[in-house]
Protein backbone atom coordinates (compact mmCIF):
# COMPACT_ATOMS: atom_id res chain seq x y z
CA UNK A 1 0.00 0.00 0.00
CA UNK A 2 2.92 2.26 0.89
CA UNK A 3 4.51 1.99 -2.28
CA UNK A 4 1.13 2.58 -4.61
CA UNK A 5 0.99 5.77 -2.49
CA UNK A 6 4.69 6.81 -3.37
CA UNK A 7 3.49 5.70 -7.15
CA UNK A 8 1.05 7.76 -7.31
CA UNK A 9 2.75 11.16 -5.56
CA UNK A 10 5.42 10.40 -8.09
CA UNK A 11 2.98 10.36 -10.73
CA UNK A 12 1.13 13.50 -9.73
CA UNK A 13 4.80 14.97 -9.40
CA UNK A 14 5.55 14.58 -12.97
CA UNK A 15 2.31 15.84 -14.34
CA UNK A 16 2.44 19.01 -12.13
CA UNK A 17 6.10 19.16 -13.38
CA UNK A 18 4.71 19.38 -16.87
CA UNK A 19 1.97 21.35 -16.06
CA UNK A 20 4.35 24.08 -14.97
CA UNK A 21 6.52 23.84 -18.31
CA UNK A 22 3.34 24.22 -20.04
CA UNK A 23 1.96 26.93 -18.18
CA UNK A 24 5.29 28.89 -18.31
CA UNK A 25 5.69 28.58 -22.00
CA UNK A 26 1.68 29.62 -22.62
CA UNK A 27 2.66 33.14 -20.41
CA UNK A 28 5.34 33.50 -23.31
CA UNK A 29 3.74 32.52 -26.22
CA UNK A 30 -0.34 32.94 -25.42
CA UNK A 31 -0.22 29.59 -27.79
CA UNK A 32 -3.46 27.61 -26.48
CA UNK A 33 -2.44 24.42 -28.62
CA UNK A 34 0.39 23.69 -26.59
CA UNK A 35 -1.31 23.80 -23.17
CA UNK A 36 -4.32 21.72 -24.25
CA UNK A 37 -2.23 18.85 -25.58
CA UNK A 38 -1.67 18.45 -22.28
CA UNK A 39 -5.08 19.03 -20.42
CA UNK A 40 -6.20 15.59 -20.52
CA UNK A 41 -3.39 14.70 -18.25
CA UNK A 42 -5.34 16.79 -15.80
CA UNK A 43 -7.84 13.88 -15.90
CA UNK A 44 -5.31 11.45 -14.60
CA UNK A 45 -4.05 14.11 -12.56
CA UNK A 46 -7.07 14.43 -11.11
CA UNK A 47 -8.34 10.57 -10.37
CA UNK A 48 -4.97 10.19 -9.04
CA UNK A 49 -4.84 12.86 -6.70
CA UNK A 50 -8.15 12.08 -5.28
CA UNK A 51 -6.66 8.07 -4.24
CA UNK A 52 -4.43 9.79 -2.03
CA UNK A 53 -5.35 10.24 1.40
CA UNK A 54 -8.03 13.10 2.29
CA UNK A 55 -10.66 14.19 -0.14
CA UNK A 56 -13.16 12.64 1.79
CA UNK A 57 -13.74 9.64 0.12
CA UNK A 58 -14.46 7.86 3.77
CA UNK A 59 -16.92 10.49 4.37
CA UNK A 60 -18.63 10.31 1.51
CA UNK A 61 -18.76 6.66 1.44
CA UNK A 62 -20.12 6.24 5.18
CA UNK A 63 -22.80 9.10 4.60
CA UNK A 64 -23.59 7.00 1.46
CA UNK A 65 -23.84 3.49 2.77
CA UNK A 66 -26.04 5.21 5.90
CA UNK A 67 -28.41 6.65 2.99
CA UNK A 68 -31.69 5.32 1.03
CA UNK A 69 -30.99 6.59 -2.20
CA UNK A 70 -30.34 5.80 -5.73
CA UNK A 71 -27.37 6.03 -7.90
CA UNK A 72 -28.11 8.83 -9.87
CA UNK A 73 -28.53 11.36 -5.98
CA UNK A 74 -25.32 9.45 -4.91
CA UNK A 75 -23.48 10.53 -8.12
CA UNK A 76 -25.12 13.96 -7.98
CA UNK A 77 -23.30 13.89 -4.36
CA UNK A 78 -19.82 12.75 -5.64
CA UNK A 79 -19.92 15.52 -8.24
CA UNK A 80 -21.07 18.38 -6.29
CA UNK A 81 -18.18 17.41 -3.76
CA UNK A 82 -15.61 16.95 -6.12
CA UNK A 83 -16.99 20.65 -8.18
CA UNK A 84 -16.69 22.29 -4.38
CA UNK A 85 -13.38 20.72 -3.97
CA UNK A 86 -11.50 22.14 -7.10
CA UNK A 87 -13.87 25.43 -7.28
CA UNK A 88 -13.36 26.46 -3.70
CA UNK A 89 -9.57 26.67 -4.40
CA UNK A 90 -10.07 28.61 -7.90
CA UNK A 91 -11.80 31.16 -5.45
CA UNK A 92 -9.58 31.71 -2.84
CA UNK A 93 -6.50 32.23 -5.33
CA UNK A 94 -8.47 34.75 -7.32
CA UNK A 95 -9.88 36.62 -4.80
CA UNK A 96 -6.68 35.99 -2.96
CA UNK A 97 -6.09 38.64 0.13
CA UNK A 98 -9.53 38.89 1.53
CA UNK A 99 -9.49 35.06 1.69
CA UNK A 100 -5.80 34.02 2.75
CA UNK A 101 -6.45 36.81 5.54
CA UNK A 102 -9.75 35.32 6.69
CA UNK A 103 -9.03 31.38 6.22
CA UNK A 104 -5.25 30.49 5.90
CA UNK A 105 -2.92 29.44 8.71
CA UNK A 106 0.91 29.48 8.11
CA UNK A 107 0.48 25.62 6.34
CA UNK A 108 0.63 26.27 2.95
CA UNK A 109 -2.01 24.44 1.01
CA UNK A 110 -4.80 24.56 3.76
CA UNK A 111 -7.69 27.19 4.67
CA UNK A 112 -7.81 25.89 8.70
CA UNK A 113 -11.22 28.19 8.85
CA UNK A 114 -13.04 26.62 5.86
CA UNK A 115 -11.97 23.22 7.41
CA UNK A 116 -13.13 24.26 10.77
CA UNK A 117 -17.09 25.02 8.88
CA UNK A 118 -16.74 21.95 7.02
CA UNK A 119 -16.44 19.15 9.82
CA UNK A 120 -18.75 21.19 11.92
CA UNK A 121 -21.47 20.70 9.74
CA UNK A 122 -20.80 16.69 8.51
CA UNK A 123 -20.79 16.80 12.42
CA UNK A 124 -24.00 17.81 12.38
CA UNK A 125 -25.16 15.77 9.76
CA UNK A 126 -23.61 12.45 11.64
CA UNK A 127 -25.89 13.72 15.01
CA UNK A 128 -28.59 13.59 12.27
CA UNK A 129 -28.57 10.41 11.13
CA UNK A 130 -28.20 8.92 14.61
CA UNK A 131 -31.29 10.57 15.82
CA UNK A 132 -32.73 9.83 12.58
CA UNK A 133 -31.94 5.69 13.70
CA UNK A 134 -32.72 5.74 16.92
CA UNK A 135 -36.57 7.19 16.72
CA UNK A 136 -39.33 5.33 16.51
CA UNK A 137 -40.82 3.48 13.68
CA UNK A 138 -42.58 6.73 12.21
CA UNK A 139 -38.61 7.20 11.03
CA UNK A 140 -38.37 9.11 7.30
CA UNK A 141 -36.35 7.26 5.24
CA UNK A 142 -32.77 9.01 4.90
CA UNK A 143 -31.84 9.90 0.80
CA UNK A 144 -28.27 11.53 0.00
CA UNK A 145 -28.61 15.03 -0.70
CA UNK A 146 -25.81 16.63 -3.02
CA UNK A 147 -25.60 19.27 -0.49
CA UNK A 148 -23.84 16.85 2.20
CA UNK A 149 -21.06 16.77 -1.21
CA UNK A 150 -20.91 20.29 -1.22
CA UNK A 151 -20.73 20.67 2.57
CA UNK A 152 -17.36 17.87 2.72
CA UNK A 153 -15.94 20.02 -0.69
CA UNK A 154 -15.57 22.74 1.28
CA UNK A 155 -11.85 22.25 2.23
CA UNK A 156 -10.02 23.31 -0.96
CA UNK A 157 -7.97 21.11 -3.64
CA UNK A 158 -4.57 22.38 -2.37
CA UNK A 159 -2.55 20.86 -5.79
CA UNK A 160 -5.70 22.96 -7.37
CA UNK A 161 -4.20 25.80 -5.26
CA UNK A 162 -0.44 25.77 -6.18
CA UNK A 163 -1.55 25.45 -9.55
CA UNK A 164 -3.65 28.18 -9.81
CA UNK A 165 -1.03 30.17 -7.93
CA UNK A 166 1.54 29.36 -10.04
CA UNK A 167 -0.63 30.48 -13.18
CA UNK A 168 -1.20 33.63 -11.48
CA UNK A 169 1.90 34.39 -10.48
CA UNK A 170 2.29 34.17 -14.45
CA UNK A 171 -0.35 36.76 -15.31
CA UNK A 172 -2.33 33.66 -17.38
CA UNK A 173 -4.77 32.47 -14.80
CA UNK A 174 -7.09 31.25 -17.75
CA UNK A 175 -4.56 28.17 -17.72
CA UNK A 176 -4.69 28.07 -14.27
CA UNK A 177 -8.66 27.62 -14.56
CA UNK A 178 -8.47 24.99 -17.68
CA UNK A 179 -6.58 22.98 -15.52
CA UNK A 180 -8.75 22.72 -12.79
CA UNK A 181 -11.64 21.73 -15.06
CA UNK A 182 -10.07 18.76 -16.27
CA UNK A 183 -8.32 18.07 -12.83
CA UNK A 184 -12.48 18.86 -11.32
CA UNK A 185 -13.42 15.77 -13.97
CA UNK A 186 -10.33 13.20 -12.78
CA UNK A 187 -11.78 14.01 -9.20
CA UNK A 188 -15.00 13.37 -9.72
CA UNK A 189 -14.20 10.07 -11.73
CA UNK A 190 -12.79 8.72 -8.72
CA UNK A 191 -15.37 9.67 -6.06
CA UNK A 192 -18.00 8.81 -8.26
CA UNK A 193 -16.48 5.29 -8.17
CA UNK A 194 -16.38 5.19 -4.49
CA UNK A 195 -20.02 6.47 -4.33
CA UNK A 196 -20.88 3.58 -5.86
CA UNK A 197 -18.93 1.03 -4.63
CA UNK A 198 -20.88 1.95 -1.25
CA UNK A 199 -24.05 1.71 -2.43
CA UNK A 200 -23.23 -1.72 -4.72
CA UNK A 201 -21.73 -2.74 -0.72
CA UNK A 202 -24.85 -1.84 0.88
CA UNK A 203 -26.94 -3.21 -1.28
CA UNK A 204 -25.35 -6.82 -1.10
CA UNK A 205 -25.44 -6.63 2.70
CA UNK A 206 -29.57 -5.42 2.77
CA UNK A 207 -30.41 -8.23 -0.22
CA UNK A 208 -29.15 -10.98 2.21
CA UNK A 209 -31.97 -9.49 4.40
CA UNK A 210 -35.05 -9.22 1.65
CA UNK A 211 -36.65 -12.09 3.56
CA UNK A 212 -36.40 -11.05 6.95
CA UNK A 213 -38.20 -7.83 7.11
CA UNK A 214 -37.79 -7.47 10.73
CA UNK A 215 -34.12 -7.77 10.56
CA UNK A 216 -33.75 -6.00 7.53
CA UNK A 217 -35.32 -3.12 9.51
CA UNK A 218 -33.06 -3.03 12.13
CA UNK A 219 -30.06 -3.94 9.89
CA UNK A 220 -31.31 -0.52 7.95
CA UNK A 221 -31.78 1.45 11.38
CA UNK A 222 -27.55 -0.15 12.31
CA UNK A 223 -26.31 0.73 9.08
CA UNK A 224 -27.89 3.98 9.28
CA UNK A 225 -26.41 4.72 13.55
CA UNK A 226 -23.11 3.44 12.87
CA UNK A 227 -22.68 5.61 9.61
CA UNK A 228 -23.54 8.30 11.52
CA UNK A 229 -21.22 7.21 14.37
CA UNK A 230 -18.44 6.98 11.96
CA UNK A 231 -19.22 10.30 10.35
CA UNK A 232 -19.40 12.32 13.60
CA UNK A 233 -16.41 10.75 14.72
CA UNK A 234 -14.09 10.80 11.34
CA UNK A 235 -15.21 14.63 11.66
CA UNK A 236 -14.64 15.31 15.36
CA UNK A 237 -11.26 13.64 14.57
CA UNK A 238 -10.57 16.05 12.19
CA UNK A 239 -11.76 19.22 13.96
CA UNK A 240 -8.90 18.18 16.81
CA UNK A 241 -5.82 19.81 16.99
Amino acid sequence: MWQFYQQLVALQREIYLAFADRIGSFASTGDWSELAVYLPMGILFGAAHALTPGHSKAVLATYLAGSTTSIRRALATSLALSFTHVTMSVLIVLLSLPLIRFGFGAEAGRAPVLEQISRILLIVVGIWMIVTAIRPKRQQEHHASPAFGAMAGLIPCPLTLFVMTFAVSRNVPEAGIAFAVVMMAGVALTLSSVAIAALVFKGSLLSLLTERPHLMERASRSVLAVSGVALTVLAAADIMP
